[in-house]
């Protein structure tokens, strides 16, 4: 269920309490939701994940991306989230595309190659060419 990106970073479609009890057996100590809280009323709402996580010890932070896109604030708040040099962090949403998307900017704006974000999003089965050009502008105006 959880596909990682990198040893430090997995993605994960929607997430429930007892696969935050997962994640803390699996050694993550940080939850990133990209799921808008309402989203699926029938689905756990992050104030639920949130507390699951800090019963066990796990940091958390909500960064809802919404299907309208993503935001430069949005993109900022998830390289901050993803930045820590000691977590290994989950991130979640829908079917973890966003999540997946979102670290792709995040990383991009860090100054990432977009090939090796490319090859790395593939390998966990999730496409990011309909975001290259912002990756590479992102990267771009790093410098």
């Amino acid at each position: 269920m959880f596909r990682p990106l990198t040893p430090q970073l997995s993605v994960a479609p929607q997430i429930g309490v007892a696969d935050v009890a997962e994640a803390a057996r699996q050694g993550f100590t940080f939850i990133v939701n990209n799921r808008p809280d309402g989203e699926e009323p029938s689905e756990p709402q992050g104030d639920e994940i949130a507390a699951a996580a800090q019963a066990l010890g796990i940091g958390y932070v909500a960064i809802p991306v919404t299907h309208a896109g993503f935001s430069l604030p949005q993109v900022e708040s998830m390289l901050a989230a993803i930045s820590a040099p000691d977590a290994k962090i989950l991130a979640y949403c829908r079917s973890g595309t966003r999540s997946t998307l979102l670290w792709a900017l995040a990383r991009s704006a860090a100054g990432d190659d977009a090939d090796d974000l490319t090859r790395a999003a593939q390998a966990a089965g999730y496409d990011l060419s309909g975001i290259r050009p912002i990756m590479d502008q992102l990267r771009a105006q790093r410098g």
